[in-house]
């Protein structure tokens, strides 16, 4: 199938999903950890939590994934990147550019709040990009998340959260995205030269 109809589907189940929160897949129990992977190859484009104030101010988490683009090749390298702790704000990219591929996190009831870490991959055929954040977040603390990415060929690469001790509020995850353009490698070059030079000599080229 098509991976842009794949996401295309994506948006409209979540768009048709019901409200009902006890039926969202969620890889979490209240004031439980969890470690999401991605299938290799795959990256994830779709997040959903549902917040709960009587379960220790926590949430369930969700999360989608889909392939990446064919001409991002394969991954040829993926890690755990560095840990985020709880009870704090903070800020965190994939390093060396790469693309946010998996999640683990745990909770502590000490801060009533999580820890996360990502799990990164890095693609070799893809221009180096910048990072934007995301509009789409919840209004308040208590609201229920979606984020879908925008279009297809756009990745999550980190995350930003907010955190107060006070309130005793969990964090909310505002994702970092990026849209990759694909390096015509010099390979690719010689190829699309070589053909276009055949083509205009009717394929007789004696190279």
């Amino acid at each position: 199938m098509n991976p842009a109809l794949v996401l295309l589907a994506l948006l409209a189940s979540v768009a048709a999903q019901s409200q009902d929160h006890y039926d969202m897949g969620w890889v979490n129990g209240y004031r439980q950890g969890f470690n999401f992977q991605c299938p290799h190859g795959e990256v994830i484009v779709a997040i959903r939590s549902y917040f709960s104030e009587n379960d220790g101010s926590d949430r369930l988490w969700s999360f989608e994934c889909q392939p990446t683009p064919a001409g991002l090749g394969e991954p040829s390298d993926c890690w755990w990147d560095d840990i985020n702790r709880a009870g704090m704000e903070w800020t965190s990219t994939c390093t060396r550019n790469g693309l946010v591929a998996g999640v683990q996190s745990k909770y502590f009831e000490s801060t009533l709040d999580r820890e996360w870490q990502f799990y990164c991959c890095f693609y070799k055929r893809r221009c180096p990009y910048s990072c934007m954040k995301t509009t789409d977040i919840p209004e308040y603390y208590r609201e229920e998340g979606e984020l879908v990415v925008p279009s297809y060929g756009y990745f999550i690469r980190g995350a930003q959260t907010t955190f107060s001790g006070v309130l005793r509020f969990v964090k909310n995850i505002f994702p970092c995205l990026t849209a990759a353009a694909v390096c015509i490698l010099k390979s690719d070059l010689r190829d699309q030269n070589l053909l276009a030079h055949r083509t205009r000599h009717g394929g007789n080229d004696k190279t």
